[in-house]
């Protein structure tokens, strides 16, 4: 069976999508999002019915300054390069302009069998998993990875 690499992040936005200190952030959101769905390893990508970023949905977090971001990759390596090694990370650095980062966990990691979509309430659910039990198969980061298959891969 074959594995893909679902990823989910949140973060509380510091102003409204239509603030002025948010316009950089909002300007760049459609170019980065249309270049991680052109990236190799990219599957699928949350969005909503207009298909515009997660971030627009109404989320089960119950904050409408909560960023949401879901996504699904063939593999770590391919996560990896877009995030650390394109345009997305310059973003990544410079978060704090546009995200309140205080809290709990912000970014987990899980896999899920070819054909099945991580849905807004996984997400939600993998991210309180991993606060509460830290890393493990079912719930993971960068720094504490697992295999498919349950094993802890060393970065």
């Amino acid at each position: 069976m074959r594995y893909y690499l679902a990823q989910a992040n949140i973060a509380r936005f510091k102003a409204s999508l239509d603030h002025p200190i948010m316009k950089e952030f909002v300007d760049f959101l459609e170019p980065v999002n249309r270049f991680a769905e052109e990236s190799k390893g990219f599957v699928w990508r949350l969005k909503d019915e207009q298909g515009r970023p997660a971030s627009y949905l109404q989320s089960p977090f119950k904050d409408e300054m909560m960023a949401v971001n879901i996504s699904l990759w063939e593999d770590l390596d391919s996560f990896r390069n877009f995030v650390y090694g394109s345009v997305h990370s310059y973003f990544l650095r410079n978060k704090k302009k546009w995200f309140d980062l205080k809290g709990p966990s912000q970014f987990v990691m899980w896999w899920l069998p070819e054909g099945v979509l991580p849905t807004l309430e996984m997400a939600k659910s993998k991210l309180e998993e991993l606060e509460k039990n830290g890393a493990t198969p079912a719930a993971f980061t960068m720094k504490a990875f697992y295999d498919p298959q349950g094993n802890k891969i060393l970065n």
